[in-house]
């Protein structure tokens, strides 16, 4: 491959350094992915920046030099032309089911409901959801310091009212006595 650094870096960033078939970024595979070009060199691809992929060595090692020779030949899914929704739907046990026959053919490919990608949905759903609800948890107790505070506000208030109230009795009852 010649692939220089710059150009390397590109598909990192652009990838946001994580394989653009199954998600796994670089720090949950504790190093740098590899490049891969979508359509293989060897298949006529070159190495134009729309031609490379961002993805781990499992996805690439499953695609292989894959590429359609003949027209009924099934087509793999581009992550750099189509989003992933438009062929997989992750359903709740953290599989993807195919919505497309390029979807079907790309998870039985690159094997993307293998059991490890399948509990690394899981965990990075439920990270989600854990971040979901701190947020929340911090607009609560936000709320409820202003709460606080007004209602700190409202007892001071009260207070010289109370204060006013206990004076005009006061000069009322003195008032009463002439």
């Amino acid at each position: 491959m010649t692939i220089n650094d710059d150009i390397r870096k590109q598909v990192r960033q652009r990838a946001n350094f994580a394989c653009e078939f199954c998600g796994v970024t670089e720090t949950d595979a504790g190093s740098e992915l590899t490049v891969d070009h979508y359509q293989p060199r060897a298949k006529g691809g070159d190495d134009s920046l729309e031609n490379l992929l961002y993805c781990c060595p499992r996805c690439n090692q499953y695609k292989l030099d894959y590429w359609p020779t003949q027209p009924d030949d099934p087509l793999l899914w581009n992550p750099r032309r189509e989003s992933a929704s438009q062929h997989f739907l992750e359903l709740d046990d953290g599989t993807l089911h195919p919505l497309t026959t390029v979807g079907a053919f790309t998870l039985k490919r690159l094997r993307l409901n293998r059991p490890p990608l399948v509990a690394y949905r899981l965990r990075k759903r439920q990270q989600a959801e854990e971040i979901r609800l701190l947020t929340r948890y911090r607009e609560i107790v936000l709320l409820l310091e202003r709460l606080n505070t007004q209602l700190s506000d409202l007892m001071e208030e009260q207070h010289q009212l109370l204060g006013e109230e206990w004076e005009l009795l006061r000069l009322l009852l003195r008032h009463k006595e002439y």
